[in-house]
């Protein structure tokens, strides 16, 4: 075998590394200019007393752009191969960030009740720690039925940030209802995930 012969072989057997993705992408920066769009909705919620017709349209407005920015970050960073650590980390906190921000705001204006704001955050706050939990064993990774979850919540809370009157409580309510048996319904699952996972490491490492 020629020189060359050898070269191509080993040229073949192993490929050069792909260029590591850089930190400052489109994905990214999405990521983050949802979080940055939390305290200028608290800001528009809150303006004017907080049930200013006007204002309650601004702050439902930037809501509905942040929480498309959270579906087309995904997408991008998935389709392009843009996914980084830091990635992974701030777009979960940019999404609590910005449903927690709208719920207690809510609730602080006496337009949602405190109860359905600590169900929400509670279970998100627990399944923030079940991933820490199992994370040596392995990670958790999102379910569709936490995507839809996600939606719906986000629906729930526009909802009852548009200024509609009256006529939509019983819609709001039904609404997020439904909202609130995904969030416990998906809560029970990841319980349920993180066991098998804790289960399954822990096998492995008595084996």
């Amino acid at each position: 075998m020629t020189a060359d012969g050898v070269a191509s072989n080993s040229a073949a057997s192993n490929p050069p590394e792909p260029a590591p993705v850089p930190l400052v992408n489109i994905a990214n920066i999405l990521t983050v200019s949802r979080l940055a769009l939390v305290p200028v909705f608290l800001v528009a919620l809150f303006w004017a007393g907080g049930h200013d017709t006007l204002w309650r349209w601004i702050a439902t407005g930037v809501f509905i752009i942040a929480s498309i920015t959270d579906r087309i970050d995904g997408d991008l960073a998935r389709k392009r191969g843009l996914v980084t650590d830091f990635g992974k980390v701030a777009d979960p906190i940019a999404d609590k960030a910005l449903t927690g921000a709208a719920l207690v705001g809510l609730s602080l204006l006496g337009d949602l009740s405190w109860w359905i704001t600590w169900v929400i955050i509670g279970r998100e706050i627990a399944v923030t720690l079940l991933r820490f939990w199992v994370i040596r064993h392995g990670v958790i990774a999102a379910s569709h039925g936490g995507k839809i979850k996600t939606l719906l919540q986000a629906i729930a809370i526009g909802l009852y940030l548009l200024p509609l009157g009256g006529w939509a409580d019983l819609l709001r309510w039904a609404v997020m209802g439904v909202a609130l048996i995904a969030t416990v319904g998906t809560g029970v699952d990841y319980v349920v995930r993180a066991l098998r996972l804790r289960a399954a490491g822990q096998a492995k490492v008595n084996a």
